[in-house]
Formats: C-alpha cells, structure tokens, sequence
C-alpha cells in the first residue's frame, strides 16, 4: 500500500461540518461546505495521492496533531476568541495566487479590502478580477481570509471559498464569516 499524501478531519461549523485536510508540510485545504467524498476525492486529484481520515493509523502522528491543532483554532475563532491563526500551510498554487493569498493574508481580522484594493496593495493596480479569480481558487479559506475581500463601493462581491453550487448560498456563508468579525456588507 502507498504512503498517504494527506490526511482530513471534520470540525464544526454554524451552518454544518467544515472539512480540514494536512500534510507534512501543513494545512493544504479547508472545505466550508460539502460532502466528506468529494472533499477527499479533490484533495486526491490535486496532491495526486490517497487521503486518510485522521483516525487511519498510517497517518503518521505529526499530521494528527496538526489537525487537531486547527480544528481547535478554527473553532476558537467561530467562538469569537481568536483572531489569527498560527498554523503551517502547504499553498500549492502558482506564484500570482501566492502573491495575491499572501495578501489577503495579511487583511486583519475586521479589515476588509475591495477586490482592486487588494490589487494595489500587492502591486498590480488594475488587476482587481485576477484578484478575484484568486480569491475564488483559495484552498485555505478562513485560514487565509478571502471573505474579508469585497466588491467595490461596500459589497459582498462574490465567494469561491464555498463549494457551494449555489451562488447565494455560498455569499450566506461570506455573510457568516463576516459577521463573526462584526463586518456588515452591501448586497
């Protein structure tokens, strides 16, 4: 049998289960919404290997307490008692992801920032939908904070941190996000 390339666990969240997934090199998904079989054949497809249920004794310790050590700040900051997150990720995305995730990143908690906004700041003024596109290509999100980033004028914009296939039920869950930082927004 092959060495597993990831493992997940579930954690909850206030609209359902939240699916986090590991690997020795750190956090490489969060899934806010869907089925427990399609986050684990995605997360398969992407890293190109078997994924294992936290419990599976072949994932190694390491990957276990990690897991464990975000789900527990995840739920702390549902709780409203954490702001940050302190924990190794594994982005596997192109360097233009990279540029625009690390600067989502640094958006505080409470902070939002248009679309453009976060453009300028990573130095590609006038690139606010590749913006965008990235945001909506977050493997990480609340780790890195993609709902804290807005359409212009003040509205939700749109989300690609849910897998939801309905539009307005992902922007609910922006919504709830952003609701938990006591962020209102337009739209």
């Amino acid at each position: 049998m092959t060495t597993p390339i990831a493992a997940f666990t579930t954690c909850p969240a206030p609209w359902g289960l939240l699916h986090v997934a590991a690997t020795a090199a750190g956090i490489v998904a969060v899934g806010l919404n869907g089925e427990t079989p399609d986050f684990v054949d995605d997360i398969a497809r992407r890293l190109h290997g078997r994924v294992l249920p936290a419990g599976d004794g072949e994932v190694p310790a390491a990957w276990r307490a990690l897991l464990e050590h975000a789900t527990g700040q995840i739920g702390e900051w549902f709780a409203g008692e954490r702001q940050a997150f302190d924990l190794p990720m594994d982005l596997r995305v192109s360097d233009w992801d990279r540029l625009v995730l690390d600067g989502a990143a640094r958006l505080h908690f409470g902070e939002t920032a248009s679309y453009g906004e976060l453009a300028r700041r990573v130095g590609r003024p006038g690139a606010a939908q590749a913006v965008g596109s990235s945001m909506s290509r977050n493997p990480v999100p609340i780790l890195i904070p993609c709902h804290r980033v807005i359409g212009a004028g003040g509205t939700l914009g749109g989300y690609g941190g849910s897998t939801c296939a309905d539009r307005e039920a992902a922007l609910a869950i922006k919504r709830r996000l952003l609701a938990i930082e006591d962020v209102s927004v337009q739209g």
